[in-house]
Formats: structure tokens, C-alpha cells, sequence
């Protein structure tokens, strides 16, 4: 839908053997369609259904106007909230770029509203160089006291959030819903109105009901022309349409489906339904239009490479189901800033990771000693990162992860690290992560800085995220004292990647019951091959199985799980230490890594976005101390207690 053809199939345009058409002549429901389409690009994200009214803040009209920037270049600039990203031309070559590049946003009252801004200077062919940033919380922007529409905000560089950059113009208005109403209606009429008069004919006006696919308004369009036509002059100006689809909007709405995409309407859900072909309109004051349907401000910004395998259909980004073991960029959910970011891969590795763990011949090879190879490269890459010359690629590594790592929450300064596996497992100043709900212990929280899926039994893991046939929760936790605890129990996996804070936390409170070491292999622990039906990367790995006896949520077992280029995995606690949540357990050395909590069945709610976003297949950006789930235990005997 919305990818219709404004040119006519060949059947309407050739005349038959005998000098005339075979077909009669499209219709004006059929042009009026193409040319909607024609103007129509549809977003990943598009349509927004909100389940009530009470979500609506309202449509936000975002422009992106000028910058001033400490270098000349041709730059373009990015705005990305919630699910959605989209861009704005290229500037000339220049210091101070204008654009004047607009879009609507829905705001939703508990939904994302930190937008962000990225401006990229474009002198690379393939992929363009992210300059500066700022954030910008529209409904704060919105409710601010001010005539002004329009901020000059500080743009900061990446890679330190108090260093600006230059400076950019932007403004920001919400749209009376009347007069979106009144926008629709002229947009409608600036397309349908074949003359150019500005005024519908009692002709243009009946096809035009026609085209809002409504049978019983059909019936009677002489009525509603008339009353439409307030000043009885025969035809039905912009301001009377505008004003006859604003009061149908509150009795009987006209249009049954989008004009545009073609989409079916659900009438008694008015709000929704404006809010649809509002978006679908895309309708403009004149400026530029920035381009949608990309995910990230990173896709929005490759250069003409990308453009080239977007047109060919062949781009690998996608978001959900499709982001895991085919993507060559993993896109994950950003938990507070509530939108997707993309996390940094080399592409020679992928590439790699691609072969060995999504074919069987990959995997082949695996079990002809490339497993024994890859424990011997990860031993002298760990004894290669604790030497003293290995400092100096610390900042090399700062420098790729930039706008990841936050060095105003590491507790010691870089020159306090004497080798970059020091670095690697560095601690955070205290505070860095509060502690949801610290006092109550039936609050589980975050296990680790990570990319969270979380699954109410095995089995959904294995619908959704994990594809190696011989998984299981027995597999995983292996010689443990109490496995029959766990089965069909819920299952959380934090993934630690390289940028990450590798200090991992107990999600609970409890005693430590045993600490088990279960030997295995170093597979990567990325979801190429966590994905992988040929591969079974948790139940294979080198891993420790802890078990957390609770007073809240039973037994909790707690898995470090070793990959590729991690040399140890260390525990700061032991057995029979009696810990709060929130406590750090231990640490990872060099290379990304994984912690798996699972819960006896029944014992926990986990909290309901986490599990929609793991039913997408999508990651969710997390850090120690966010909230995880409440303990259902405690809940039903509070809730005994109370009928009592």
C-alpha cells in the first residue's frame, strides 16, 4: 500500500484494433489515488495506534533550519525519536548549512520524547562523519513559556558531551488538531482540483467522496455538497471543505480509508484516524520535507553506497526479527532515551562470523580444531591485553566507541590504567547506577550495562532469539545441585558488548548457594551466532553457574557465560556470601560476554516492555540497577494478607 505507480498500466493507454479503448479512461478516484501515492513515502514505524486518548500529547512539527559549525563542509543532519529517524538534503559547501527541513512527530504522554539531533559532515563516500550532537525533550520545548517557536542549541562533539562544536537552529511547534483537520482538507483539494480554481465542482466533489471509500456518504454527496457550500455559490471552496471534514470528524466521519495508503479506517477510533492520514499527508508549509523510513541516524547518514542498495532492495538493515543473524548492523532499544541506536561492528568480522557460524561448513571446519584455535588466540590476546604496552590502545579504542563511553563515570582517571585490560574491567564512580527500588527485595533489577532479551519460559527464547536446536535449561545449567528448580523457568540474557561497562551485578537479593564451573568453547556471543541453528552458543561456552537462594523469588540461577577474546571471568563474591542486589558479583576481562538469569517458573513479572521489544526479536539497552521485574510470590501474599 502506498507504493502504487503514478503511471497508467498499458491496458488503459492503448487504443484497440478498431481505433478506441478497450478499457474506459481511469476514473478520478483512480488518478486522485496515484497522485496521493505519488506524493506518499511510507515509514518503518508508520501507522501509530495509541491505545487511548489520554496517550495522545499531541503532533509535534519539528524543523531543522541552520546550523553554524567550526568547519566548512557539506553537511546534512539527522533527527531521531522513538522507532523513527529522518534526514535532511545535503548543504552546500559551507560553515553555516540551512536546510529548513521539517517533520511531524505523534507524541505520546508516556511514550519517547528526547529527541536527537546528529549533523554529519558528507566528504566520505560511503559513510558520512558524525561531527555533533543535542538532545532535545520536545514536550518540555513545547510547554516551555516563550513566543519564540525557535532554540539555538549547542551541538557537542561525540566523544565529550561538554566540548561544543557549533551551534543549530531549531523549531518546534505542536499542531492544533483543527488545524491539521484544515491542512488535511486543503492538501486534498490542492490534488483534486483540476482547474486550479481553489473551488470543487459538484463533480470534483463526488468523485472525491468516492475516493474516501464510504458507502453510505456516497449516497448522498448532493447532500453533503450542499451543505458544504455555506454561501450557495455552486462550488465548495478550501475553507468550506476544510470546515464540512471538521464537523463529519465529530458526527459521522466521511473517510473510511487513507486516501493515500489505501490502509482500511476504524471509525469509532477518530483520533487515530487523524492522526494516520495527518502522517501519511506529510503535509508541508513549504520547506523541504526531510526523507523517513530510516532506523538509526547512522543508516540515515551513509552516503551513496547505502542510497545505491536501499533502490536495489538489498539493504541489511532491518529492525526485529530480520536484525539478528542476516544484519551486518545490530540495531537495539535504547530503555531510557526510548530509540533505536545502532551498535558498532567491524564489517570484516561480520563478514566472518557470517561464514563460521551461519553455514554448516563454518561450523564443520569448528570441529576439525578451530574450536582449540580460538581458546589459544583468546588466551594470548588475554596475556596480550595485561601488558604495559597494551595502554596505548586505549585511546583508539575511545576514539571507535566515542559516543558509547561515558569517561565522567569511570572512578579513576585514564592515566591511573597501566594496560588496557585494566581499562577493559574499570570500575564506576559510586552512583553511577542507582539502584531501582533499592529497599524493596521484590523488585529484581538489572544484572549488568547490556542488550536485554527476556523470555517467560525457554521455549519463547527459542520462538524468538535463540536457533541452536539442542538448547535447553537443563543443557545450560549443567551438574548444578538443583536443576529441576529451573525447568520451564524465565529466562533473562544480558549481552555485554566491547563498549560496554564489564562489571556485572546481582540482580537479587539472597545467599550464595554454589559457584560451577562448566568448561566448554569460546563461540562469539553475538546474535549472528546466537541465532545460528548450527551452532549452540550457551549450552557449548565456557561458563560459571551461581545459584542465589531468595526469600522473594526462590532459587535464581545466575550464568557467566565466557566468548570469543575473553580471557577469565572473575567473582569478587564466594560461596555462602550473603549479598543485596545491586552488589557486584564479578567482572569479564577483554571481549564482549554474557550473564543469563533464570527464574524458578512463576516466580517473576518481568516487566511488560522488555518482554514486547524480546517478542520483536528486538534488544533492549539496559544498565545495572534498571528495573527487571517484581516477584509475583510477594505480590500474591500481600494480596492474601490484604483479604485477610
Amino acid at each position: 500500500m502506498g507504493h502504487g505507480t503514478s503511471k497508467s498500466t498499458s491496458s488503459d493507454e492503448s487504443p484497440d484494433a478498431g481505433g478506441s479503448n478497450s478499457n474506459p479512461p481511469p476514473s478520478h478516484r483512480h488518478r486522485i489515488k496515484q497522485k496521493l501515492q505519488f506524493h506518499h513515502r511510507p515509514t518503518a514505524s508508520h501507522p501509530l495506534t495509541l491505545n487511548t486518548h489520554d496517550d495522545f500529547a499531541g503532533i509535534a512539527l519539528v524543523t531543522l533550519l541552520s546550523a553554524e559549525m567550526n568547519i566548512k563542509d557539506k553537511w546534512l543532519a539527522c533527527i531521531s525519536i522513538g522507532e523513527q529517524t529522518f534526514r535532511t538534503h545535503v548543504s552546500d559547501q559551507t560553515n553555516k548549512p540551512v536546510w529548513n527541513s521539517e517533520k511531524k512527530f505523534v507524541l505520546e504522554t508516556n511514550g519517547a520524547r528526547i529527541a536527537k539531533v546528529s549533523v554529519f559532515e558528507t566528504n566520505r563516500l560511503s559513510k558520512n562523519n558524525l561531527v555533533g550532537y543535542c538532545e532535545i525533550d520536545v514536550l518540555e520545548f513545547l510547554s516551555r513559556v516563550s513566543d519564540s517557536k525557535t532554540s539555538v542549541l549547542e551541538l557537542f562533539d561525540p566523544s565529550s558531551s561538554d566540548k561544543p562544536v557549533g551551534k543549530i537552529s531549531v523549531s518546534c511547534s505542536i499542531e492544533d488538531p483543527i488545524e491539521t483537520e484544515k491542512s488535511f482538507a486543503k492538501r486534498i483539494l490542492s490534488i483534486v482540483d483540476y482547474d486550479a480554481d481553489g473551488k470543487l465542482s459538484l463533480s470534483e466533489f463526488s468523485e472525491l467522496i468516492n475516493a474516501f471509500g464510504n458507502q453510505s456518504a456516497a449516497k448522498k454527496k448532493e447532500e453533503l455538497f450542499k451543505a458544504a457550500d455555506e454561501n450557495g455559490d455552486g462550488v465548495v471552496s478550501m475553507d468550506e471543505l476544510a470546515t464540512l471534514l471538521a464537523l463529519q470528524q465529530e458526527k459521522e466521519p466521511l473517510i473510511n480509508c487513507c486516501p493515500v495508503c489505501g490502509e482500511l479506517l476504524n471509525i469509532s477510533d477518530k483520533l487515530n484516524s487523524l492522526i494516520h492520514m495527518s502522517l501519511c499527508f506529510d503535509e508541508g508549509t513549504g520547506n523541504q520535507v526531510m526523507t523517513g523510513g530510516f532506523l538509526t541516524d547512522k543508516q540515515a547518514s551513509y552516503g551513496w553506497m547505502f542510497k545505491l542498495s536501499e533502490w536495489a532492495h538489498v539493504s541489511s538493515y532491518d529492525v526485529g526479527l530480520n536484525s539478528g543473524s542476516s544484519a551486518s548492523h545490530i540495531v537495539v532499544y535504547d530503555r531510557v532515551k526510548k530509540r533505536l541506536v545502532e551498535e558498532i561492528i567491524d564489517g570484516k568480522i561480520v563478514l566472518s562470523m557470517r561464514a563460521i557460524y551461519q553455514s554448516k561448513v563454518g561450523l564443520g571446519i569448528m570441529d576439525k580444531g578451530a574450536k582449540e584455535i580460538l581458546q589459544s588466540l583468546s588466551e594470548k590476546q588475554g596475556k596480550k591485553m595485561n601488558s604495559v604496552e597494551s595502554a596505548k590502545n586505549i585511546p583508539a579504542f575511545l576514539e571507535l566507541f566515542k559516543d558509547q563511553i561515558n569517561l565522567a563515570e569511570v572512578k579513576y582517571p585514564l592515566d591511573h590504567f597501566k594496560t588496557f585490560n585494566e581499562f577493559f574491567i574499570r570500575e564506576l564512580k559510586p552512583g553511577a547506577r542507582p539502584i531501582a527500588c533499592a529497599e524493596r527485595d521484590d523488585v529484581a533489577v538489572c544484572a549488568a550495562d547490556s542488550r536485554l532479551m527476556a523470555f517467560r519460559t525457554a521455549e519463547e527464547s527459542l520462538r524468538f532469539w535463540i536457533k541452536g536446536k539442542k538448547f535447553s535449561i537443563q543443557g545450560l545449567l549443567g551438574n548444578i545441585s538443583c536443576p529441576n528448580a529451573f525447568i520451564d523457568g524465565t529466562l533473562v540474557i544480558f549481552r555485554l558488548a566491547p563498549q560496554d561497562y564489564h562489571r556485572f551485578h546481582f540482580p537479587v537479593s539472597g545467599t550464595i548457594e554454589q559457584i560451577v564451573d562448566i568448561p566448554g568453547s569460546l563461540y562469539t556471543v553475538n546474535p549472528i551466532a546466537v541465532n545460528s541453528k548450527y551452532c549452540n552458543v550457551f549450552t557449548e561456552n565456557k561458563r560459571a553457574v551461581s545459584v542465589i537462594s531468595t526469600a522473594d523469588f526462590g532459587k535464581v540461577a545466575f550464568v557467566a557465560v565466557g566468548a570469543t577474546m575473553v580471557g577469565s571471568i572473575t567473582f569478587t563474591k564466594k560461596t555462602g556470601d550473603h549479598v543485596r542486589k545491586g552488589d557486584e558479583f564479578g567482572y569479564f576481562s577483554f571481549g564482549g560476554s554474557t550473564v543469563i538469569c533464570v527464574f524458578e517458573k512463576d516466580s517473576i513479572a518481568l516487566d511488560e516492555d522488555l518482554l514486547a521489544k524480546s517478542a520483536r526479536s528486538l534488544e533492549t539497552l539496559v544498565s545495572v540497577g534498571m528495573q527487571l521485574g517484581v516477584s509475583v510470590k510477594k505480590h500474591t501474599e500481600l494480596s492474601s494478607l490484604n483479604i485477610n
